[in-house]
């Protein structure tokens, strides 16, 4: 099971029209350039996605509109975020009554609890959960994390969780995978940086934005076919734009996202508060780094 998902996984921004509701058109868009663009899968509702500012109707919806946008043509994950077991089990269902062909479940937003607390959190909502499970590990981004052993433990005694969404360095991703020895497919996130490192390290794939879809699909495919020197040239032309975009969640939201709509002929962006407001000369290297990288 662990070996069934692959290559990149962009997972969608949320965008706002100014009313501040979820913009159809826009998400729409966003799916078939992304298609176009040749990724292997799409993800929504995840950090990207600003799934923390969705009520749980937005979140729903969101999903029904992402399935039947994608309408079966690539893989479909969902991140999965609720404060309880029974909460996440709801969305999962909901996930995999789309169509979905995996989830990944993020930890309850409790800090500081024992490492069995979140492995049974997990194991519980997988175990009600018709399709492969995911877990998000991202210590960096949402506090808390489980170890290589807790990650074999969840894989041991629930079948279907076997995949990893890891957030890390790619020595630390790489070290997570010769310990995992198989057992689980580990996907780094990061926004695609040190893509061509992370695939050699035996990552199965990305799960980066929408913003370099088209290069970062295409580096992937380079990477399986042998042809590496290309590959890192196309991640070289993407490296600047990723530095950019990566120093922290806020930017990522505020200039990756606006690079992904200019690349994609989306006229306007809104944000919902609590966001970081564009600058001037913040906009101006967002419209730079979109024009070199061309339309999507």
């Amino acid at each position: 099971m662990s070996q069934s998902f692959h290559g990149i996984y962009p997972i969608l921004y949320a965008f706002f029209d100014s009313d501040g509701r979820l913009e159809r058109e826009a998400t729409r868009r966003q799916i078939d350039c992304s298609i176009q663009a040749g990724c292997h899968g799409l993800a929504a509702l995840g950090l990207a996605t600003e799934v923390n500012k969705l009520t749980e109707s937005e979140r729903f919806q969101l999903m029904e509109w992402v399935a039947e946008d994608v309408g079966g043509r690539v893989p479909l994950a969902f991140t999965v975020n609720g404060n309880s077991v029974e909460q996440q089990v709801e969305y999962a269902q909901a996930a995999a009554g789309l169509g979905a062909s995996w989830v990944i479940l993020q930890p309850p937003p409790v800090k500081g609890l024992p490492e069995i607390e979140y492995i049974r959190f997990f194991g519980a909502v997988a175990d009600q959960t018709s399709i492969p499970v995911a877990i998000q590990n991202a210590p960096e981004y949402i506090g808390i994390g489980l170890s290589v052993e807790g990650i074999k433990s969840l894989n041991k005694n629930h079948p279907n969780f076997s995949l990893l969404k890891g957030e890390g360095i790619v020595l630390e991703v790489q070290e997570t995978i010769e310990a995992l020895d198989g057992a689980v497919g580990v996907f780094n996130g990061r926004g695609g940086l040190e893509l061509p490192d992370n695939l050699r390290a035996g990552c199965a794939g990305m799960v980066p934005a929408t913003d370099t879809v088209d290069y970062q699909s295409k580096i992937y495919d380079l990477m399986q076919s042998g042809d590496e020197e290309e590959a890192e040239r196309l991640y070289q032309q993407i490296l600047p734009v990723l530095t950019y975009i990566m120093q922290s969640l806020d930017m990522l939201l505020c200039y990756g996202k606006r690079i992904a709509a200019i690349r994609m002929g989306i006229e306007e962006v809104h944000d919902r508060a609590p966001s970081l407001a564009p600058t001037e000369f913040g906009m101006e290297r967002a419209r730079a780094y979109a024009k070199a990288l061309g339309k999507l």
